[in-house]
């Protein structure tokens, strides 16, 4: 059974502090596979809660990536999207707005979208926040609450 989750549990997951390992910048190196790059990094927040940062991006259009910080749901295998930030490479349709746009933008995690039975975040807003995949990255890092290291490595991406 698919796990459901409160707004406010959403916005308690991504405000949750999440400190990156001193090793992050070599662990989120993405490595490619069959025609684009990937890389998981999974971690704890400070409450306990279980994360992981999915970054995958095409080897052949620069504005064809995703930004994915998902919530590891305890007991499961289950990974649930709490953001999503995409590149300007498709067509994007928020079906209850009814609304299309072009370009940048950002996923977020919706008890509205999942009481439709759809897919956690579906719901999308366009950005100007990020034009690139290492942008989109730190736009993530900030939003949801990541801590760099103290140190010469101390820097978010």
């Amino acid at each position: 059974m698919a796990t459901r989750l409160t707004d406010l549990e959403i916005q308690n997951f991504l405000g949750e502090r999440k400190d990156l390992p001193p090793d992050h910048l070599q662990r989120l190196r993405t490595k490619p596979k069959s025609g684009h790059e990937e890389r998981e990094l999974d971690l704890k927040g400070i409450s306990g809660s279980d994360f992981r940062v999915i970054l995958r991006r095409s080897m052949y259009n620069s504005f064809d990536f995703s930004v994915i910080l998902a919530y590891c749901v305890p007991g499961t295998t289950q990974v649930f999207r709490l953001r999503r930030y995409n590149g300007k490479s498709h067509e994007h349709t928020n079906a209850i707005e009814r609304e299309t746009f072009y370009g940048f933008h950002i996923h977020t995690a919706t008890e509205r979208y999942q009481d439709l039975g759809m897919r956690e975040d579906s719901f999308a807003e366009p950005t100007d926040r990020f034009s690139n995949f290492e942008e989109a990255v730190a736009c993530l890092f900030d939003d949801a609450n990541f801590k760099a290291p103290d140190g010469p490595q101390g820097k978010l991406f």
